[in-house]
């Protein structure tokens, strides 16, 4: 059995002939035969570059030879053609592009070109005129008004260096008047603004210096005084901030003498006399409300300045005011104000005169409760010693207060209880034994 077995490779396979279409019917013969007989490939769907290997590569691009006989017909073949070249010469010829040129520029850039106003100016930056600059300025020191007095200066030495005109001048007071009367509650320091500019601005011309037009800028708006105070809504709001301005004019502008200290405009104390008449011509609630604001403003400077002269315009005034309560048709809360007004003016303005502070009482001192603490209720609501309605409750807190400070305590400013390792630091113990002293005299 193992002598019939051949070893070799295959032996003992039958050749099956090949089915494939690719291949041709053949017998025992050789296998390499197979392979040579079979259909060409598909040709690929594009064809690949030409290279100079390529058999068709002299065909594709000279159609004359399979492949160049000499070096020199290779190198023709491959020249660029005599337009491309004529192209490119005439482009390096009218091109103005520069290899030493110091920044490239794109064909689609464009250079920046500042515009220009039409008189003369820069459209972007333009130079800031007087008005912006007092406009800004004012609006800061309405923002910040405590930074007057270190920004002041600075101000001044900018506006000298741009008022040096008449023109200029005129419409810096024109500037600073409408401001000071259109901003809310910037009168005052529109007043101390005018003031340190009337001494510290060095144009003055020949139709007068800062406070000179001013003061003929106020009088123009005092001329429309009877037309202004009974005008629409709008007017009597622009004649009333007029007039509380003219009012602190009056407190801040100083006017220096020859002999002695500066002292205020007469002028103004004139016209403030006439406006407040004029505003009780015409009893409305927002004309009263201006003279009642006018009147705590500088009532007590008039009324010293009208005994002086030995005139009792101020009781006139008083007069006035009392009659406006009882005939005026003005609003309750209106004539509220003005009987607080009379109560003011009867205990001096409130003003309490050193030599009888020690014996003042809440009876004849309207400041009497003015250093008492403030204390506050559960929902938050301010009282002191002068509200009525918490005098029991004002009292208790005192009292309790009491508590926790015995009597013991006001003989050596130390507490019974204290030990000598608890020795107080001399100023406590001083501030101490005052603030015992101060709750024993509530306390009585």
């Amino acid at each position: 059995m193992t002598e019939n077995f051949d070893r070799a490779p295959g032996a003992g396979r039958a050749h099956i002939k090949p089915r494939s279409p690719g291949l041709a019917d053949v017998g025992d013969g050789d296998a390499t035969s197979v392979f040579n007989q079979r259909e060409p490939l598909r040709q690929p769907r594009t064809s690949p570059p030409l290279t100079e290997n390529n058999p068709n590569y002299s065909e594709a691009i000279g159609g004359e030879s399979r492949s160049p006989s000499k070096p020199h017909q290779f190198i023709q073949n491959h020249s660029t053609p005599a337009s491309k070249v004529k192209s490119v010469d005439s482009l390096v010829n009218t091109s103005i592009l520069s290899a030493n040129a110091p920044e490239f520029y794109p064909a689609s850039f464009s250079p920046y070109e500042e515009s220009v106003s039409e008189d003369g100016s820069d459209g972007y930056y333009t130079e800031m005129t007087l008005a912006e600059l007092v406009e800004e300025f004012l609006s800061y020191l309405n923002s910040s008004p405590g930074s007057f007095e270190t920004d002041i200066e600075h101000m001044v030495n900018m506006l000298n260096s741009w008022v040096t005109t008449e023109e200029t001048l005129q419409e810096l007071v024109e500037l600073i008047y409408t401001q000071s009367t259109a901003i809310p509650n910037f009168s005052y320091t529109g007043a101390r603004l005018c003031n340190f500019l009337s001494h510290n601005l060095v144009l003055s011309p020949a139709s007068g210096n800062f406070r000179q037009l001013l003061l003929k800028r106020c009088r123009t708006e005092y001329e429309q005084r009877d037309v202004a105070v009974r005008g629409d809504q709008e007017t009597q709001k622009k004649f009333q901030a007029y007039v509380l301005f003219l009012g602190e004019l009056y407190l801040r502008l100083e006017v220096k003498t020859a002999k002695g200290p500066p002292s205020r405009a007469e002028i103004l104390l004139i016209a403030l006399r006439e406006l407040i008449n004029v505003l009780f011509s015409n009893p409305v609630d927002g004309n009263l409300i201006c003279a009642v604001k006018l009147l705590k403003l500088t009532g007590s400077v008039l009324e010293d300045v009208w005994q002086e002269k030995g005139k009792s315009d101020m009781d006139q005034i008083v007069q006035r005011i009392e009659n406006i309560v009882l005939d005026a048709q003005c609003s309750r809360d209106v004539k509220q104000m003005l009987l607080r007004l009379v109560e003011l003016r009867s205990s001096n303005w409130g003003r309490v005169h050193a030599a009888a502070a020690s014996d003042a009482t809440p009876d004849n001192d309207p400041n009497y409760f003015m250093n008492e603490p403030t204390f506050y209720t559960a929902d938050g609501t301010p009282f002191t010693a002068a509200d009525p309605e918490y005098s029991e409750k004002y009292q208790d807190i005192l009292d309790r207060e009491d508590d926790c400070f015995p009597e013991d305590c006001e003989e050596n400013g130390n507490e019974s209880s204290f030990n000598d390792e608890d020795e107080m630091d001399p100023e406590i113990e001083e501030a101490f034994e005052k603030f015992c002293l101060e709750s024993e005299r509530r306390r009585r």
